[in-house]
């Protein structure tokens, strides 16, 4: 598996082990001999004093792990904590649409590593991440609490990036660093994700830190800003998990102390987005089955929502999406999903749609300067650009999608087998 270069955060240390919940892989080096345990339990540990904030899915049907973190996430956060927290994520089981047993079982796996830990339960936030509908195997985790918690280390990072993984076929994790008052602040961050893609205020899942001091309010605020343009910016299939969890921590070991009215808070903001921006664009280049990353741009809107509801309809457009993982130029899909994206009183007329900067689509119809061979060579890249201009207002939004292609269909066929 690949290791990734991901700076330590003074603070934040990762244990990994392997407890059961997934199947053991083949080697593929000796795949006739061996078995090797694939890690699915990952412990983020959290210096005392640190302050810890999180955006989770809004889906009805939420975990129990979600309930149960959003709930102690805010008692931390009312009491003003001077413990350390522990983030305990299983990958290969949600744990969701499991009812009260499934409550329970998240309940019991957060004590069993608190008494490991030494802490009270509240102090243990859980996490999972797979299938859902199936009951969480908590005498696993169970089990597997001593070794991850003997496998703590500030450089377990990358490893923790793989241990969270489902369907995604690479981990996902990177860093940034920002001076401020001749300090070096640090800030790294990983996540997990490929298909079951539209975020609902958070990803999947994701877990990003910092080494400064940054009090509970700024650092929501920070949160709820990055995501807006990251993590609530991507879709694959348009659908929102169960499990959506995006947490932001602050261990305040730097002596870096940082506000709103310090110098360099645009600096460190700025980071933490352009963070945030990639890895959650990691997702959409590791999405199931995906053959193209296709940045869509809608311009020149009267609001934010209505970008979004041209941005998504096109991006969500299963005919949009086959056409591109055919590198078929029939851009007439995108026009037509424009066209029902529910805008009032949309004059046709004046909408421009580009690939990349080739003019395809205006006053109506193909644009004069339109040739089909450039169409194809843009729609053969992997990288493409989609820009829909509206000339209705001054807003633009811009959202990341994927292709659809048979490995999309293959992958979700065959996730319970």
């Amino acid at each position: 598996m690949e290791q990734l270069s991901i700076l330590p955060v003074a603070g934040v240390q990762w244990g990994v082990s392997y407890a059961g919940i997934k199947a053991s892989v083949v080697d593929a080096d000796n795949a006739s001999t061996n078995q090797i345990p694939k890690n699915d339990l990952a412990l983020m540990a959290l210096a005392a004093g640190t302050v810890l904030s999180g955006v989770f899915t809004r889906n009805a049907f939420s975990a129990a792990p979600v309930k149960i973190a959003r709930n102690r996430m805010q008692a931390i956060a009312d009491s003003s904590n001077q413990k350390p927290i522990y983030l305990l994520i299983n990958s290969g089981n949600a744990n969701a649409g499991t009812g009260a047993a499934g409550y329970a079982a998240a309940e019991e796996s957060c004590q069993s590593l608190a008494k490991v830990a030494g802490c009270d339960a509240a102090q243990v936030l859980p996490f999972s991440t797979g299938v859902i509908g199936q009951l969480l195997p908590v005498a696993c985790i169970n089990s597997a609490a001593p070794t991850i918690w003997s496998q703590l280390s500030e450089d377990g990072w990358s490893q923790a990036a793989s241990a969270i993984m489902t369907t995604d076929t690479v981990p996902k994790g990177f860093s940034r660093t920002v001076m401020v008052d001749g300090t070096v602040v640090t800030l790294s961050g990983i996540c997990k994700g490929a298909g079951m893609i539209r975020p609902d205020m958070a990803t999947m899942l994701a877990y990003v830190a910092t080494d400064a001091a940054i009090a509970q309010a700024d650092l929501d605020k920070l949160l709820q800003d990055a995501v807006q343009c990251s993590f609530n910016r991507i879709t694959v299939d348009g659908d929102t998990s169960t499990n959506d969890a995006c947490m932001l921590a602050a261990t305040a070991i730097s002596p870096v102390a940082l506000s709103p009215s310090h110098k360099d808070w645009p600096a460190f903001q700025a980071a933490l987005t352009d963070l945030f921006i990639e890895l959650s664009t990691s997702i959409i280049r590791d999405a199931e089955g995906a053959t193209k990353f296709i940045t869509i741009n809608v311009n020149q809107g009267r609001d934010i929502e209505e970008c979004l509801q041209v941005a998504y309809t096109v991006a969500e457009s299963p005919l949009v999406k086959t056409a591109f993982f055919a590198s078929d130029a029939n851009w007439g899909r995108i026009l037509a999903a424009v066209g029902r994206s529910g805008l009032v009183n949309l004059d046709v007329e004046l909408v421009e749609i580009y690939l990349d900067d080739l003019l395809i689509c205006e006053q109506g119809g193909t644009a004069q300067s339109y040739t089909e061979d450039a169409a194809m060579k843009i729609m053969a890249q992997t990288d493409i650009t989609i820009t829909i201009n509206l000339q209705r207002g001054d807003i633009h939004q811009r959202v990341w999608t994927s292709d659809l292609s048979l490995d999309y269909v293959r992958i979700n066929a065959d996730y319970r087998t």
